[in-house]
């Protein structure tokens, strides 16, 4: 073989290597023949470009080959991105390819994240597009809100600053002065009546303490006394009592009903007049007995007569003996 040949076949071999080389580095893989291509549409790709990795579930199957804007009059602005996958992995229509960031270092991928209801995305069809934000973006848009609020914030403490600017005159501040000073000295006199007060609590520290025992000594009597309480039955004591006062209940019951002797003296007016007049009777006759007793017993050794019965005496309560 020439060494013309070889150097036209290495020529040859290096030219093809360069453009696989070139197309490989846009994302376009000469030796795949079969790959599969499918069209994402975003109004704004956030920084994606060709040859960058589309994953599916975290796995790495395939690239975007091509972005280029649309040429349609109503949607001009808006960019168009063709992605082509190596693998016959199925999907439908509504799979969504969403752009994200690829590491913290900047970057972006394309992910598709698959459905499967409906109809199966073939070779050119269009995906729906997302772009998802990433850690700056997310921390942007949160701040945004607090930003405002800040702004508001600052604007209206300016605004109270200048009104108390306009409030606290000469005069007004030489009055705030003096309340400040009064206000020392009220805290003065405070902190001199604590120390006083804790003065008296340090003297009297030995009779607290001994108030305190006595305090316990009490308290320990009144746990004997509770426990002895406790101990000495109560309660069957209050049940008796319960049955004596119903037994005494019952007693006054039958009394108030004219039932036994004293509920029948206590009932029986006629009962209560015999009595009356019995006790009437009893009483001339002990009356009777002590004026003249000889009237009812008489005894002489000497056959000595008993003075006769004298009425006047008698009525004028003298002893006839």
């Amino acid at each position: 073989m020439s060494k013309e040949l070889k150097t036209g076949i290495v020529a040859v071999i290096v030219i093809a290597l360069f453009i696989w080389g070139y197309n490989f580095l846009k994302g376009q893989d000469l030796f795949s023949a079969n790959a599969r291509h499918f069209f994402v549409e975003y109004n704004n790709i956030n920084g994606l470009n060709e040859a960058s990795l589309v994953t599916i579930n975290g796995l790495k199957v395939g690239k975007v080959a091509q972005i280029y804007f649309n040429e349609q009059p109503e949607k001009r602005g808006k960019l168009i991105v063709k992605i082509s996958l190596d693998t016959d992995f199925e999907f439908s229509k509504n799979s969504i390819a969403k752009i994200y960031s690829a590491s913290l270092m900047g970057g972006q991928n394309l992910a598709i994240v698959p459905k499967y209801d409906g109809e199966i995305a073939k070779s050119g069809d269009y995906l729906k597009g997302e772009v998802e934000s990433d850690i700056f973006s997310s921390v942007g848009e949160k701040l945004n809100p607090i930003q405002a609020k800040l702004e508001n914030v600052l604007v209206g403490a300016d605004s109270l600053l200048i009104g108390i600017n306009q409030v606290l005159n000469e005069k007004s501040r030489k009055s705030l002065n003096r309340s400040i000073q009064g206000l020392e000295g009220t805290i003065y006199d405070v902190r001199k009546t604590l120390s006083t007060v804790n003065s008296m609590l340090d003297n009297s520290k030995i009779n607290i303490e001994v108030t305190l025992e006595n305090s316990k000594k009490i308290t320990d009597n009144f746990s004997k006394v509770s426990d002895d309480l406790a101990k000495a039955n109560l309660g069957e004591s209050v049940k008796k009592l319960e049955t004596t006062l119903a037994n005494v209940n019952t007693l006054l019951a039958d009394m108030k009903s004219g039932k036994g002797t004293l509920g029948k003296l206590m009932t029986d007016e006629k009962m209560y007049t015999n009595l009356t007049n019995a006790s009437k009777e009893m009483e001339e006759l002990l009356r009777e007995m002590k004026l003249n007793p000889k009237r009812f017993v008489h005894f002489s050794l000497f056959g000595k007569k008993a003075k006769p019965y004298n009425e006047e005496n008698n009525e004028k309560n003298v002893s006839n003996q």
